[in-house]
């Protein structure tokens, strides 16, 4: 199959004209046999990668998921695409495993679906060299390193998996891992001369922002009010939080229901049916939600704590804007966030675990601190190469936040740590810096008559989160360093000593409170008759509903943006918008094209340029 070309079946299958970045690629090493590790941003078209070569090859692709929802949501959007594919898992009634079993045995499918713990059910194994198997695809891959943030102890059975079918190509796909999660993966898996293929982390079309949080019920209320048609979710740690803002929400007309591990799992299914059938537009959630939820019109992520570590952090935002047109994250930050999350930490029994909360905890409090590209940090933290270092998509490119000579400030800083070091013989954490600073009378300060320094009650000129804030960025400076295996003191680095003896002035960033405004123009967006628009949401809306399905699997926006810009009147250019296969102009080109015919018959044809 190498001279091969594929857009012909990418075309009539999926609906699409052109391959994303490495999807071409990824096929075919796939086709040719080879095992592939890929590593896909969050709406860089990861599924596409096994589902294709599983139908352009003879057998069964058999797809290991831990995601429940996915599956049903992926077998959905195939079966809608006219392709034979099923599922299997725990939430099936018996009869229905049994039917799907028969057919499996018959070779009436090209894709299976299956949970983790499905492999460890005797006799499966069995049967998948009964059933014809010639290519597995592990969804999710980073579950199966300890290293990773969503650990899953099942997924290690992937190890056998490998030793009883030697032959078969194998294909791991994650959207987020660091390189020490990425050789975990393949030396879990036995891959043998493994292709591996990394797309870029940058999400263009994202903009990012970090505000103080200041009354973040009002904070996030507006922002929701200001986008009164858009979707989205709003992530919180705790599980009353993520109740109380659904119920105020609703209370303030905004269609808007919770989501937990401690709801009935009846009600957590309804209220994630109701979201992805766009009938409930916002999701309050703790971080259960959302794996697997492959709702491609999620306009806005929020975030009312601080996450716990990046890779989570961007794997919550990656459900936004996964169908490519503009969406915004935003997040709520303030220094209380990180206290708590310290307590948590500190109350952890593994020390191991400790070491490793703590050093993501301030990874995350760096990057919602920094005053630089977010956009930039997030791509250095995956190990990727920054070209520029503005991205126009994240507050501090867009309206950077002030400046202020800090040199002073750095320096009673600096000159507290030293202080500190030298009286007590061993260093200390930037919280208590921030005590001496302020003149605190705490019992550590009398105990180790640090209220004996020079240096202690010298800072009245800021608040204790403002110094707290200072230390935080004389630690990203590398001024300080920060030992997070020693309950994060922070010790004076060379630069930091040659600052303190030097006359060098230093600027510092104030702390941000800029609100979040939109902006005009934005990577991904598509410029339309929004009438036009709105009117084929309704018919998408309604022919879902008849399905069964959620709108998004019937067309995507960037479909529907496209026919209300281009106004198709005729199958073949109907059959030129994203994500029209063969099936889907059969059976809904001639409802759209109507749609777009009674339109025009009242309202005049915008003209787009570009």
């Amino acid at each position: 199959m190498d001279g091969m070309d594929l857009t012909p079946a990418l075309k009539r299958y999926f609906g699409f004209d052109a391959f994303r970045p490495l999807q071409e690629e990824i096929i075919r090493d796939s086709l040719a046999g080879r095992d592939v590790f890929a590593l896909l941003p969050t709406g860089g078209g990861k599924s596409l990668c096994f589902q294709l070569p599983a139908l352009l090859r003879d057998g069964l692709t058999v797809v290991v998921s831990p995601l429940i929802a996915l599956m049903k949501d992926q077998v959905d959007a195939l079966q809608a695409a006219g392709i034979a594919a099923t599922y299997l898992n725990s939430s099936l009634e018996a009869g229905e495993s049994r039917a799907r079993l028969r057919g499996l045995h018959g070779g009436e499918f090209k894709l299976l679906y299956v949970a983790p713990e499905r492999l460890l059910l005797s006799g499966f194994l069995e049967d998948l060299k009964r059933w014809g198997v010639s290519g597995f695809a592990i969804d999710e891959a980073h579950c199966i390193s300890e290293w990773g943030h969503d650990f899953r102890p099942e997924y290690r059975q992937m190890a056998t998996l490998r030793e009883m079918f030697p032959e078969v190509p194998f294909m791991a796909l994650t959207a987020t891992a660091t390189e020490r999660v990425r050789d975990d993966i393949l030396a879990q898996l036995h891959f043998h001369d493994p292709r591996v293929a990394v797309a870029s982390f940058r999400r263009s079309n994202l903009t990012f922002r970090v505000n103080g949080k200041a009354g973040a019920y009002k904070q996030i209320r507006d922002f929701i009010k200001d986008r009164p048609k858009e979707s989205g979710i709003v992530y919180c740690m705790a599980r009353r939080t993520a109740e109380s803002i659904a119920e105020k929400l609703a209370g303030d007309g905004i269609a808007a229901r919770p989501y937990h591990a401690g709801l009935p799992s009846e009600t957590r299914a309804a209220n994630q049916e109701a979201f992805l059938r766009d009938e409930t537009r916002v999701i309050c959630a703790t971080i259960a939600f959302g794996m697997g939820i492959d709702k491609s019109n999620v306009r806005f992520v929020i975030h009312h704590d601080l996450p716990k570590n990046i890779e989570g952090y961007y794997q919550e935002i990656g459900r936004a804007g996964r169908d490519g047109l503009p969406s915004e994250c935003l997040m709520l930050f303030s220094a209380g966030d990180r206290v708590k999350y310290s307590q948590f930490i500190d109350e952890l029994t593994d020390e191991t675990e400790r070491e490793r909360a703590r050093e993501h905890l301030e990874r995350m409090v760096h990057y919602a601190e920094d005053s630089g590209c977010r956009h930039a940090a997030l791509l250095r933290y995956f190990g990727e190469e920054v070209k520029e270092e503005n991205c126009g998509a994240c507050d501090n490119c867009l309206s950077p936040r002030e400046r202020f000579d800090g040199t002073t400030s750095a320096k009673k800083f600096l000159s507290c740590v030293f202080r500190v070091r030298q009286k007590s013989g061993f260093s200390v954490g930037v919280g208590h810096v921030v005590e001496v600073l302020c003149g605190a009378e705490t019992a550590k300060i009398k105990k180790w008559e640090h209220d004996t320094l020079s240096t202690y009650g010298i800072g009245n000129e800021h608040s204790r989160n403002e110094w707290a804030a200072i230390g935080r960025e004389l630690v990203r400076l590398g001024l300080l360093r920060q030992d997070a295996e020693r309950f994060n003191v922070v010790e004076l680095t060379r630069e930091g000593i040659e600052f303190l003896k030097s006359s060098e002035s230093l600027e510092l960033t104030r702390p941000m409170t800029a609100p979040a405004t939109r902006d005009k123009h934005r990577s991904g967006e598509i410029e339309c008759d929004e009438a036009l628009f709105e009117r084929l949401r309704g018919l998408r809306k309604q022919l879902a509903d008849e399905r069964g399905v959620p709108p998004y699997i019937v067309f995507s926006d960037v479909a529907l943006r496209q026919m209300a810009r281009h106004y198709p009147q005729n199958e073949a250019d109907f059959g030129k918008i994203n994500g029209v296969g063969e099936k889907k102009l059969a059976e809904f080109g001639e409802t759209f094209m109507e749609a777009v015919a009674e339109h025009l018959e009242s309202y005049p044809r915008h003209n787009f340029h570009g």
